[in-house]
């Protein structure tokens, strides 16, 4: 995966999406598909291609897991990253990795390589 992993990034507030995709890029990855609802992540869920997803956990009061469920169901890896905690989510979907916002680079890079232990990418500069 020399070009890095492509990333369906979910998150409702526009400048902390802009910030992690920006944080994705610099590690040598790509955000292939944005979306800052359930209506719209659900449709990219099912049609995008992507690697893995990145997924906040309230997106303007509606939370996220009709759009992880979709995600699972494809069998793709995914992740949350929110101020809240995981206590939010069903007991199925408390297992997955979860960052906590404000997000560092370091946390995200440690993340990816969790989930993707032979991704080729760039460390951070």
């Amino acid at each position: 995966m020399a070009d890095g992993l492509s990333v369906f990034l979910v998150e409702d507030e526009a400048l902390i999406r802009m910030m992690i995709a920006d944080m994705v890029e610099e590690l040598g990855h790509h955000v292939v598909a944005e979306a800052d609802n359930v209506r719209d992540a659900s449709a990219f869920a099912m049609t995008a291609q992507y690697d893995f997803a990145i997924l906040d956990i309230n997106l303007m009061g509606l939370y996220v897991d009709p759009v992880a469920d979709l995600i699972e169901r494809r069998g793709k890896p995914f992740l949350f990253a929110t101020g809240y905690g995981p206590e939010l989510l069903p007991s199925l979907l408390r297992r997955r990795p979860t960052l906590r916002k404000p997000i560092s680079l370091d946390q995200l890079k440690a993340m990816i390589d969790t989930l993707f232990p032979d991704a080729t990418a760039r460390t951070p500069h």
